[in-house]
């Protein structure tokens, strides 16, 4: 596991855009952390690092907005508003993760954990100690972010140290 730490939402969404320098097709991220704790700064940043240009929101109330980048394509779900893993397999979110022609980040995916297969890399955010910190922590589950994890701890180096 990979620790980061940001000061500051520019940071947050800094550190979305190196983690996405890293990203392949068909690969999915899972954010999970408190209401307000940076998960859509972080996919601001992350899209951004995909080339997205068009401006990224939460997709709360929406359940999933896709956004064209000029690197791939992503696949933006919430799924805080899910009361039962059930709905999360009633909506088809398998099939949407097994679409190969982008990647595929959740906020709150932690909750759907069992519906997903077992390749993912999972990044909690956490409140700091100072107003603007934010605590990350990645974890690579799998073979496909495993593989990657020099790179991950590369990539993240400029927001190590003190988290």
């Amino acid at each position: 596991m990979t620790h980061a730490r940001t000061t500051g939402v520019d940071q947050t969404r800094a550190l979305g855009a190196a983690v996405a320098t890293l990203a392949h097709p068909g690969d999915l991220l899972l954010l999970a952390g408190d209401l307000g704790a940076g998960k859509t700064a972080f996919t601001q940043g992350f899209a951004r690092g995909l080339g997205v240009t068009e401006r990224v929101v939460s997709p709360t109330f929406t359940l999933a907005r896709q956004y064209e980048g000029t690197k791939l394509t992503l696949h933006h779900l919430d799924v805080y508003r899910l009361d039962h893993l059930q709905e999360a397999i009633d909506l088809g979110l398998s099939e949407l993760i097994d679409d190969d022609s982008g990647v595929t980040l959740i906020e709150w995916g932690d909750v759907v954990i069992p519906t997903l297969p077992a390749d993912f890399v999972e990044i909690r955010i956490a409140y700091g100690y100072e107003d603007d910190e934010r605590l990350f922590s990645v974890h690579p589950v799998g073979n496909r972010w495993s593989a990657r994890r020099h790179a991950l701890d590369e990539v993240l180096s400029p927001w190590q140290g003190a988290a």
